[in-house]
């Protein structure tokens, strides 16, 4: 699954300032969304679905947080293979970034040339499910930096070490298995309809796994790059994203599977489409 912050992200950079009591926190961001996918590639088949989400950002100090949590197929809408809250899928599904700012915790600026800032990074995904076959733990961490870039546009970057727990049970539970590295911006366009439109997009380079030599279905490397056109107002919010994959979720293109009603072809590479609508308070 892991898509229910393409839209939040876009919250994260580029919500424009308005006044303090407009919100619950002056520094803890929170909106509800109904979120609207189409062709996720996360898993061997391609899934529909539409599914509320909460989700929750903000950087106080020596802490910088992102996070969300989705109640997969809520409404009840989805294809046959998809399956969610209400029909033997999983309950919760929930993504967190916690970042620990190490200039600010040793009280000492590690900035040099473009690097602004540097952080002890974290990204945990977790997929309830409803049986070993269905759920997921996965802790990636490492080193994370802000890029100055001398313009509006906002540039992060991350590289972590991936340990694997649950993971739908493949072969690489339990065990360190590969890295990541994520490039995350944000491009404030225009003032539009009384809202910022922006461009946000972030990428994931999952590499130096072994388990597609474990597994002749699955690849050790893998790419999900989201490109997101938002608008944003005091409280509302709606954005169109389009996501594209490669080896999705570490499962080969086009390998040949059964899992018990026929022979299929994975469809790991390609385009995704979301569309989201939130509230923020």
């Amino acid at each position: 699954m892991k898509k229910g912050w393409l839209f939040a992200l876009s919250l994260l950079s580029s919500c424009p300032s308005y006044a303090q009591d407009e919100y619950l926190s002056d520094w803890w961001h929170q909106s509800i969304n109904v979120i609207g996918r189409y062709h996720t590639r996360f898993g061997p088949i391609l899934t529909n679905d539409l599914y509320p989400e909460y989700t929750a950002f903000g950087k106080k100090d020596w802490f910088d947080f992102y996070g969300y949590v989705d109640i997969p197929k809520f409404f009840g809408v989805g294809n046959p293979p998809d399956h969610g809250a209400w029909d033997d899928g999983s309950p919760v599904f929930t993504e967190i970034e916690p970042r620990f700012s190490l200039d600010k915790l040793m009280d000492v600026s590690l900035a040099f040339g473009p690097f602004k800032e540097w952080y002890f990074a974290n990204n945990y995904i977790y997929d309830m499910g409803d049986n070993r076959a269905s759920r997921q733990s996965t802790w990636y961490m490492g080193l994370g930096t802000d890029i100055d870039t001398g313009s509006p546009v906002s540039l992060a970057l991350d590289i972590y070490a991936k340990y694997q727990w649950q993971n739908y049970a493949a072969a690489n539970e339990n065990e360190w298995d590969g890295y990541r590295f994520k490039v995350k911006y944000n491009v404030p366009i225009t003032r539009i309809f009384g809202a910022q439109f922006s461009y946000v997009g972030f990428t994931n380079f999952d590499f130096g796994s072994e388990l597609g030599d474990r597994d002749k279905s699955r690849t050790n490397d893998s790419i999900a790059s989201t490109h997101i056109l938002a608008l944003t107002w005091a409280h509302w919010k709606t954005s169109v994203t389009a996501r594209y994959f490669h080896n999705g979720g570490q499962w080969k293109d086009n390998a040949k599977l059964n899992f018990g009603d026929g022979d299929f072809y994975v469809k790991a590479t390609g385009w995704a489409g979301y569309f989201t609508v939130g509230y923020a308070f």
